[in-house]
């Protein structure tokens, strides 16, 4: 029988993990009662130390500022709502979960419902927070114990200190719901959102409704409300976008940067995303770790390959560059494009979030490939010809030994989506616009082709790509319409020069 991820990770054997951790953090030994309640006192002052102290197994790196920021905001607002839409491996449900424990062991709240999009699903999360409180001995050894009997189950538990944990899948009736005379006071909704859900705007709709009129209509209104909701944008329109529209506070926080740093370097290093990553697809990528939903096939369903014809069949070659200066925040792409009777070949692809030496280093790496055979004009998108460009231009002539100046395209663009819809589709279309078959395995063709089926007037999807293509295509036809293509390219050694 095949697992899902879902069911595989619900056979995680978490007390096996807690006892693990206990192992290897032993209860404390105080001198006296006196030193154990001020050891406590110190602990609950620094919400980050009492996370360190007792759960160690789970507190393996060290935060970050945002992380503690959200934390602040959770543990000082009794009434507070707030939206985690942080990456894989940030730590949402984990935080959400030590911060809840706190806040009921040192009775600032008493009655908990942790929401999912599922009952089982809801009693896998839930199965850490029961397991914790049975066998945590640090937990148990400073607090008291907290299972209690007769009310102990895997759906639905409240320790001997009064305090109740449920699990309840969307959908379910949560009314009546009370803790003694407690309502519940704390909600975390996580993992609510489902692919197959979000395909459906009427069953989100109906998923939000049954949390907005039934699961929080469930507390008193004159007992403060604590909402934590822990979950990635999977889709343009899904739960987790409505909640962050009506939560107290929101922060989106991606597995990198704006300018293409791991979020997380104390646990997630540069290394370790590029290895995670290397074999996904671009789609995956950027829903999973970028909070980016990728809709494939709005514009462009599909692309063509096919075999290029001999570099001296095209009467000259235009390699075509949209940058970027955020170093590995955004892509970068450069496509070699010729035209063969009424096709629009792209030759060599290259696509990738990288430096601008080595964007630059792509236009080189198209000169050795032509190695002459054809006249070969190069562009960059306008406004990126500036004082830094020139400079980083400089050092590639250097280290390659040649001169290479791209022309900056300095059109009046129109939008940009318009413009790439209204020039590549019918092109794609028609079959008019050929990839090169031997490119179609690298990874940036990949990375290509993923922006390619991506672009929609609506998404946030990376269209860098298409953008080059789209750029290299008008040049070739306005160089056509010119009849320039006649000027001769100087050959060059390696200690001679180029300039194009």
């Amino acid at each position: 029988m095949i697992l899902t991820s879902a069911e595989k990770h619900a056979l995680f054997d978490w007390d096996k993990f807690v006892e693990d951790g206990n192992r290897t953090n032993p209860v404390r030994q105080d001198n006296s009662e006196l030193d154990k309640r001020n050891r406590i006192e110190k602990l609950e002052a620094d919400d980050e130390a009492w996370f360190k102290e007792y759960f160690a197994n789970f507190y393996t790196s060290e935060p970050t500022d945002w992380h503690k920021a959200s934390t602040r905001r959770i543990m000082n607002n009794p009434e507070w709502f707030e939206v985690t839409p942080w990456a894989r491996e940030l730590s949402k449900s984990g935080r959400a979960m030590m911060a809840a424990i706190k806040l009921s062991v040192t009775g600032k709240k008493k009655n908990w419902f942790l929401g999912s999009n599922s009952y089982d699903n809801a009693v896998r999360l839930l199965r850490p927070y029961k397991s914790i409180l049975e066998n945590n001995a640090r937990l148990i050894a400073d607090y008291g114990i907290q299972k209690s009997y007769g009310n102990w189950s895997e759906g639905e538990f409240i320790t001997l200190k009064g305090v109740a944990f449920r699990a309840i899948g969307a959908g379910q009736s949560p009314r009546g719901s009370r803790n003694d005379e407690v309502r519940p006071d704390g909600i975390i909704v996580d993992d609510f959102d489902t692919d197959e859900d979000c395909r459906n705007p009427d069953t989100v709709t109906q998923k939000y409704d049954w949390f907005e009129k039934a699961l929080i209509p469930t507390r008193s209104i004159s007992v403060p409300l604590l909402i934590l909701w822990c979950g990635n944008i999977i889709a343009e329109d899904c739960c987790t976008v409505r909640a962050m529209k009506a939560a107290d506070y929101y922060k989106i926080v991606n597995i990198r940067d704006k300018n293409g740093k791991s979020t997380w370097p104390q646990k997630n290093t540069e290394e370790m995303i590029d290895t995670a990553l290397r074999n996904l697809s671009y789609k995956a990528i950027q829903g999973e770790y970028y909070n980016n939903p990728v809709t494939e096939g709005r514009v462009f369903k599909s692309l063509r390959y096919g075999k290029m014809r001999k570099l001296k069949d095209y009467r000259y070659l235009v390699a075509y560059t949209d940058p970027s200066y955020k170093k590995k925040g955004d892509f970068k792409a450069t496509m070699l494009v010729g035209r063969w009777k009424n096709e629009y070949h792209v030759i060599k692809i290259y696509c990738d979030q990288t430096t601008t030496a080595q964007m630059l280093d792509w236009n080189y790496e198209i000169l050795d490939y032509v190695k002459g055979e054809v006249p070969v004009y190069f562009y960059i998108e306008w406004p990126w010809i500036d004082d830094m460009l020139k400079l980083d231009i400089t050092a590639a002539n250097l280290r390659h030994g040649m001169t290479l100046h791209p022309k900056p395209d300095d059109r009046d663009k129109p939008d940009k989506y318009h413009r790439i819809e209204s020039t590549l589709e019918p092109l794609n279309r028609n079959g008019e616009l050929i990839f090169n078959e031997a490119e179609k395995e690298t990874q940036h063709m990949k990375n290509t082709e993923g922006q390619f089926l991506a672009l929609s007037p609506t998404s946030r999807a990376h269209d860098d790509a298409p953008d080059a293509v789209e750029g290299a295509i008008f040049v070739v036809n306005n160089k056509a319409m010119n009849n320039t293509s006649n000027i001769q390219t100087i050959n060059a050694s390696r200690k001679g020069s180029r300039r194009i």
